[in-house]
């Protein structure tokens, strides 16, 4: 198992959670109180208890008692930053419930908030990152529970007036899921959370029914306030972090072109974006942030190149040929040729590792116009939540 150094670690924790209010003013935590203050005048007898928590947990509480298999993918270590082999970086809010049922009473109703900055191996693009926020809202009851009414509780707090909709989803640790998409401005539906009754080995308290809601703050913000490149809202920039300090409608400022540069590397056959957004953020450093999106544009295995094409990429038999698509963009300035095809460069020589290529280039133009190819991430049932992105129309019921 892989585990974080010291020096990985700490960069980790210096990166600000922006749900924290004692942070500089930022909209999340005005987001997290309205669906707050929404959940508590709905239910005015149930007990509070707003619970952050720690950064570092268990694997125990993050996996083990909500459910997970020993054999989840969501364990692996390229999608869990691991600190050593029983804690690591939290990559999801419902890792607090835990410890919350822990410092509540066991008698009572109650509502139970974990807002806080996750850590998720993700793939890079506008809507993706890799330190998301969430909010874990529970409700424990010995009475009636109704489940669509703490989410429509809470989505009209976040998003008023704005459509949702849900659809069946599988979470460990609940029963009859739900996945909850809310609708943007241009008409698509986006995920914005999940839902479901809570199970009864996560709950362990009988005669009590409770209701697990768990909503993705980035994407639900950007929804509210008309965002649609997630690195705006830690933007340092003065004309747009002043805009994130309150939930009124974003302002675009003046935009600059994409940079786009194509990589053809070598690199593991089962390769997917999630790799590859982790890859990308390791090797980039802060520079990372000037990346906007990452794809792959086709896979070719090993076996199916000539071998001069192996040959020339050093491919080995478990590795395949990976046309990749980088797209570069400064939200704050023109991003000079120079220093793209820098970052180019640098992306591809850590990419290609130890290797020794023959005559391999860092640029392959003769497939740039390859469709890209849907690469699929690892079943993490549930730690996904509020991924923002445009989902087909679905049969379900619309709210």
């Amino acid at each position: 198992m892989t585990h974080l150094s010291p020096d990985a670690l700490a960069r980790e924790l210096a990166i600000t959670d922006l749900t924290e209010p004692a942070q500089a003013p930022h909209a999340m935590p005005r987001l997290v109180s309205s669906i707050l203050r929404a959940a508590t005048a709905r239910w005015p007898m149930a007990c509070l208890l707003v619970h952050r928590g720690e950064r570092v947990v268990s694997v125990s509480d993050n996996y083990d008692r909500l459910g997970y298999a020993p054999s989840a993918k969501a364990r692996d270590a390229r999608y869990t930053r691991y600190v050593d082999a029983d804690q690591m970086l939290r990559s999801q809010t419902s890792a607090l419930i835990p410890g919350a049922l822990r410092l509540l009473p066991d008698t009572g109703d109650a509502l139970i908030a974990c807002p806080g900055i996750v850590y998720r191996r993700d793939a890079i693009d506008r809507l993706h990152t890799g330190t998301p926020h969430q909010l874990d809202l529970w409700r424990l009851t010995t009475g009636p529970a109704d489940l669509r009414e703490l989410v429509g509780t809470a989505l009209d707090a976040a998003l008023p007036h704005v459509p949702w909709r849900t659809s069946p989803a599988d979470h460990p640790y609940t029963t009859g899921g739900l996945e909850i998409e809310a609708r943007a401005d241009d008409g698509t539906w986006v995920e914005v959370g999940e839902c479901g009754y809570a199970a009864a080995h996560v709950l362990r308290r009988p005669g009590v029914t409770g209701l697990a809601l768990g909503l993705g703050l980035d994407r639900l913000l950007m929804l509210r306030k008309g965002i649609d490149d997630i690195r705006l809202l830690r933007s340092p920039d003065p004309r747009v972090a002043s805009q994130m300090a309150d939930l009124t409608p974003y302002r675009p400022v003046s935009s600059h072109p994409a940079a786009h540069r194509d990589l053809s590397v070598a690199l593991p056959a089962d390769v997917t974006a999630e790799d590859l957004g982790d890859r990308v953020r390791d090797l980039l450093g802060t520079d990372a942030t000037l990346v906007e999106e990452v794809t792959i544009l086709s896979v070719t295995p090993a076996a199916a190149l000539p071998p001069t094409s192996r040959d020339r990429l050093a491919l080995r038999d478990d590795e395949a040929n990976v046309l990749l698509r980088v797209v570069l963009r400064d939200l704050h300035g023109a991003l000079p040729k120079r220093r793209a095809n820098a970052l180019r460069d640098r992306l591809w020589t850590g990419l290609m590792g130890d290797r020794d290529p023959t005559g391999a280039a860092p640029v392959d133009a003769t497939q740039a116009g390859a469709k890209p190819a849907r690469r699929g991430g690892p079943d993490r049932r549930g730690a996904d939540r509020g991924r923002l992105r445009s989902a087909q129309p679905r049969p379900t019921r619309v709210t």
